[in-house]
């Protein structure tokens, strides 16, 4: 029994230590939690520092002029630690109602001062580490806000947090927005902001911060802080003047046809620099914005303007002249059993090939290339020519997103009968506008392909860094022959083809019309067609500067051919570049004057023999005279002019037709009739047959 009872004895001795250390953990638990809870939610707080990465002032992007086209403009969170060591009680309630009120006062604020006041108190109650205060707030603003009742007490008596943020601009709002591009908070870089991003976005610092509960970062004032580095700026190509001519000219051209989206880009000749790149297309609004770069990134069969490219390889192999003769089939022609038709009808048998590229025959561009390319090795031979050309490769634009080009290789799976043909008026193809454009940039540089590109300077407080220089890609595309050959033809579409809609006598405009059905795989009826308009070529095109391009997709009201619906975009922007552009001009002065002949010499008015005498040596233009009378006629006598004296009678009606109303009016007058005029300029009617005696009556003169 003694042996059971020591060993009973024993286990309810464990037992009471057992319980009395859980009532004294128990104990120890609920003081740490509830008497001690802040102070160690404090030190937990205090362990929890890191040095995190702080993002540098992103640089800009200025346009050719200088322009800013993109920057960043400091902004400012303003929170409050309501928690800080320092912030006593006291000091909290000697100043939270004028802070509060303070507060209230602010811009746009959402409190009223009592509002604020409970705001803080139940804040401070909750201890908030974090609270925010206002949003987007300026420099100026945050030096006021900074000077606020407690606020001014700092960081860590006053619990005042400033948290330093970039935002991104655009001066010119939309202007070339996909162009100039961004980048995201999830990473995603588009445009030029993004294909520079490593030189925009600068070296990030590091500042000492302190989380808080919540999982939020605080900063900590320390010495130790790496400041960022602001990122470098780059300057383009582009020229903000041309491209709002662009963007409000295909703006206007998308409106009124009621298309889908559409492109335009202009690109200086001799440099390949992209002087404009508008991107618009159609929202659900119903308005246009740049929500894609179809300029670069979107690929599609090009239609007519690949004639071109089909046109230049047998110019380049020697196969035809432009004035040699072509039978058009009446604009219908049959290849390995598919009908082709020519899009608009024009009667036409024989013609010169000059004439079928013109009116863009499709059926003459076709019959070209297949008599002279159908056989084996000549197929291969016409494809390779549009490699030499280029067209099977991108550009190297420096912005991502470029559609890939496709040219169908001759022994490929999907060559067929009618590959050739179709090849030849551009379908069965794929370009992006810019490959396009390139392409024909190549002809007005007299046959030397340039790369385009959109970046000219890398800079750092002003100064370059890098510069980038106009790249040749090939020295020539094609010979000079050739290249001379298709720039004519090219003027020719202009000037009585296609887009004579668009000649001008001011300057000379060289292009080729486009007009591709989007859906032609479907068989639909016309009706349900779907179409892209495009017109491409440059000016002056006797002395290339700019060369352009402007595709249309999907035109759905007011014509849908490259010639009603581009071509007229191009000549708007055309004719505003030229305007804006003196170098363009020729001088009044340029040639050498030729020797007056009669036919030639101007037309003088009848008039005072000495008012004509001064006038005539004035302009230095060769006259004589052998008469003293007080009026005079003046003739055209072979290479000068013959004054020719003429004597007014007292009494009787002279014919006054062609003199100025000054010398009529003297005249008319002296012999007392009444005059009544109208109109402007020279007499050119009187309503009193010459000779007439003068009674006093009331004579008409009719100027003009």
């Amino acid at each position: 029994m003694d042996i059971k009872n020591e060993i009973l004895w024993r286990i309810y001795l464990v037992l009471l230590i057992i319980i009395i250390s859980a009532i004294a953990i128990f104990v120890k638990t609920a003081k740490i939690q509830i008497a001690e809870g802040d102070y160690w939610k404090a030190k937990a707080d205090s362990l929890y520092l890191e040095y995190r990465p702080v993002n540098a002032a992103r640089g800009n992007i200025f346009a050719s002029n200088g322009s800013l086209l993109a920057t960043s403009l400091p902004t400012f969170e303003i929170r409050m630690d309501l928690k800080t060591e320092f912030l006593t009680n006291e000091i909290f309630n000697e100043n939270v109602d004028t802070l509060a009120k303070s507060l209230a006062n602010l811009k746009d604020s959402p409190f009223t001062p009592g509002g604020y006041k409970d705001l803080l108190n139940e804040a401070r109650k909750n201890g908030e580490r974090y609270l925010l205060i206002k949003k987007d707030v300026t420099y100026p603003e945050l030096k006021k806000i900074a000077q606020f009742p407690l606020f001014e007490l700092g960081r860590f008596k006053g619990g005042f947090i400033e948290i330093r943020k970039q935002v991104r601009k655009r001066p010119f709002g939309q202007l070339a927005r996909r162009t100039i591009g961004y980048v995201n908070s999830e990473g995603k870089m588009v445009g030029l902001e993004g294909a520079f991003n490593d030189v925009l976005a600068g070296e990030q610092g590091k500042q000492l911060m302190q989380k808080v509960s919540g999982g939020k970062w605080i900063p900590v004032e320390d010495i130790t802080a790496i400041e960022p580095k602001s990122g470098q700026d780059i300057k383009t190509t582009i020229d903000p003047n041309i491209q709002d001519i662009a963007e409000n000219a295909l703006k206007r051209g998308l409106t009124y046809h009621n298309a889908r989206h559409g492109s335009a880009i202009i690109m200086e000749v001799s440099t390949g620099k992209i002087k404009a790149i508008a991107n618009l297309g159609k929202t659900k609004a119903g308005d246009y914005k740049e929500i894609y770069n179809y300029a670069i990134g979107e690929s599609t069969e090009p239609g007519s303007t690949f004639k071109t490219a089909a046109m230049l390889a047998l110019l380049e192999d020697g196969y035809i002249d432009v004035n040699d003769t072509i039978d058009l089939q009446m604009g219908r022609m049959s290849f390995s059993e598919e009908e082709m038709v020519d899009a608009s009808y024009h009667a036409l048998e024989k013609t010169s090939i000059q004439k079928a590229f013109e009116i863009s025959s499709n059926v003459g561009i076709a019959q070209l290339v297949v008599d002279n390319y159908q056989m084996r090795k000549r197929s291969a031979r016409f494809i390779k020519r549009l490699k030499d050309f280029n067209l099977h490769q991108p550009t190297g634009i420096e912005i991502s997103g470029e559609g890939a080009p496709f040219i169908k290789e001759f022994d490929s799976k999907s060559w067929s009968g009618i590959s050739l043909p179709w090849i030849s008026i551009g379908y069965e193809s794929k370009l992006t506008p810019l490959q396009m454009l390139t392409f024909y940039n190549a002809i007005a540089n007299k046959g030397r392909l340039m790369k385009p590109y959109l970046v000219s300077d890398v800079e750092e407080f002003g100064v370059g860094t890098q510069h980038f220089r106009p790249t040749v890609v090939k020295r020539t595309i094609a010979s000079e022959r050739a290249i001379e050959k298709m720039t004519k033809l090219l003027i020719g579409v202009v000037e009585r083809g296609t887009a004579k809609s668009i000649h001008t006598h001011a300057y000379k405009i060289a292009g080729k019309t486009g007009t591709t059905i989007l859906n032609y795989k479907a068989n639909l009826p016309k009706g349900y067609r779907k179409y892209q308009a495009s017109f491409v070529g440059f000016f002056p095109a006797d002395k290339p500067k700019y060369s352009c391009i402007v595709v249309v997709n999907t035109p759905r009201e007011n014509g849908f051919y490259g010639g009603s619906v581009s071509a007229p975009i191009f000549r708007e922007i055309a004719d505003k570049c030229f305007a804006m552009d003196v170098d363009m001009h020729q001088a009044i002065n340029k040639d050498k004057p030729k020797a007056m002949i009669a036919q030639h010499l101007p037309k003088v008015k009848k008039g005072a023999q000495k008012d004509i005498e001064t006038s005539l040596a004035y302009l230095k233009l060769p006259f004589e005279n052998d008469s003293e009378l007080d009026w005079a006629v003046v003739s055209n006598a072979k290479d000068t002019l013959q004054i020719t004296g003429r004597k007014m009678n007292s009494n009787i009606i002279p014919d006054i037709r062609g003199m100025g109303l000054k010398d009529a009016l003297h005249i008319l007058g002296n012999l007392g009739l009444n005059i009544k005029v109208s109109g402007f300029g020279q007499v050119a009617t009187q309503s009193i047959l010459p000779g007439t005696k003068a009674k006093g009556q009331t004579i008409k003169l009719t100027l003009n």
